[in-house]
């Protein structure tokens, strides 16, 4: 499997609720954007995809998350994105948000590659390619 990938993201005020602690919805755009800079990183991005013919789009099919603690304000997050299991249409990915080295979210995703009439499609041979280098 490819190497993890991280990025980094700073909690603002927005991403936080009344009890000033990272709102849980907020976890789930992070870890969206910490997917997305994965593939980018593999010199591979939505627009790509999108222009294929046919284009082909990322849905996420299943996501799972375990919250164990709680980010606040000005807090530095690092979100992971690893691939772990990659079949035919659909690649699932082990995910965690991290405070220095303390786990506050671990995830999995699944995403599931479809065309434009959101049918299931194989994986492009790009993507393919990519994960196995």
């Amino acid at each position: 499997m490819p190497d993890q990938s991280a990025l980094k993201v700073r909690v603002y005020f927005e991403d936080t609720d009344f009890s000033g602690r990272v709102y849980h919805g907020a976890y789930v755009r992070f870890l969206e954007r910490a997917r997305t800079e994965w593939l980018r990183g593999l010199g591979l991005d939505h627009s790509a995809f999108a222009a294929m013919d046919p284009p082909l789009y990322f849905t996420l099919r299943k996501l799972s998350l375990s919250f164990q603690g709680a980010a606040v304000i000005d807090d530095l997050l690092t979100v992971t994105a690893t691939p772990e299991v990659i079949t035919g249409a659909t690649i699932t990915v082990t995910q965690s948000v991290l405070r220095d080295d303390t786990v506050l979210v671990r995830a999995s995703a699944e995403l599931c590659v479809i065309d434009g009439a959101g049918r299931p499609r194989r994986l492009p041979p790009a993507l393919v390619d990519a994960l196995a280098a």
